[in-house]
């Protein structure tokens, strides 16, 4: 039996009327910055400066493929929660998202469709973004940014280099007056070369070649060079977590054998804080 258009709801709730709903909405919050967390001064600065501080991050998706999948946004959802629940108690949330674009996923999705790394990253980092702002999260969409940013890698690599340029020195008296803290590493080549830190079977510093002085110094650092057991991977050129390697010595993306081998990798000296990590 045909229904008469007297019959049809003048509002009927469709998908097509929730797309509208959502799209309205969302645009309204990017407008208005809704999920904005101000700074003290700066461009990012608000009148939300002054409220009790809240951050909340979710762990970076790999833009590795075209787009999320349903496992995303199960976490997302949760935190993004988290995030709105903060802001009606009155703080000044800090809640974005970033992209992890380095590393063996990307290399691989480019590998398989023969493109530049950098085309295919850049475009599933853009359908990310967007499909993000779809499902409604809270981001504040400023401050999104990918670990590909200049901006971002030349912080973690100079990082690195204070980690790298760095030893422990167990006999420093650190700021809240505990011993042991990191030091730079000229002041432990001016100890060895005016011989207030001995070295092994009495030898002097300025008799030692370049090498021999680096491998003393690689002893100390607290990033270094050293030979571990890994899960090497011929078929993808690099090492592989466990949890990156099937229960068949198979690597997880691509299949390809996986064997274990002894390289030289780097290391960070963490046990040396291992009482402060305790405390």
């Amino acid at each position: 039996m045909s229904k008469s258009a007297s019959d049809i709801p003048a509002y009927r709730y469709t998908a097509q009327m929730a797309g509208q709903i959502e799209e309205k909405w969302q645009k309204y919050w990017l407008d208005q910055g809704t999920f904005n967390a101000d700074n003290p001064v700066g461009s990012l600065a608000g009148s939300l400066a002054d409220k009790d501080p809240f951050f909340v991050m979710d762990m970076f998706p790999y833009p590795s493929g075209k787009g999320l999948h349903v496992g995303h946004p199960l976490g997302y959802i949760s935190t993004d929660v988290t995030g709105r629940f903060q802001r009606m108690q009155g703080k000044n949330v800090l809640y974005t998202m970033g992209y992890d674009a380095f590393g063996l996923p990307a290399e691989q999705y480019a590998v398989t469709t023969g493109q530049h790394p950098r085309k295919t990253t850049r475009e599933n980092i853009a359908n990310m973004h967007r499909q993000l702002a779809r499902i409604g999260l809270s981001h504040d969409q400023r401050r999104s940014f990918a670990t590909i940013d200049q901006d971002y890698y030349r912080w973690t690599q100079w990082i690195f280099l204070q980690i790298f340029n760095s030893w422990y020195d167990v006999e420093a008296t650190r700021p809240d007056g505990g011993s042991g803290a990191a030091r730079p590493i000229s002041e432990l080549i001016e100890k060895f070369s005016s011989g207030e830190k001995p070295l092994p079977e009495g030898v002097k510093w300025s008799e030692l070649s370049a090498k021999q002085r680096e491998d003393i110094l690689e002893d100390y650092r607290l990033a270094y060079l050293s030979y571990a057991p890994v899960n090497w991977c011929p078929g993808l050129g690099t090492v592989l977590a466990d949890e990156e390697v099937t229960s068949e010595g198979r690597s997880e993306r691509g299949n390809f054998p996986v064997f274990r081998s002894h390289l030289r990798q780097w290391m960070m000296r963490i046990t040396a804080y291992g009482d402060r990590l305790i405390q």
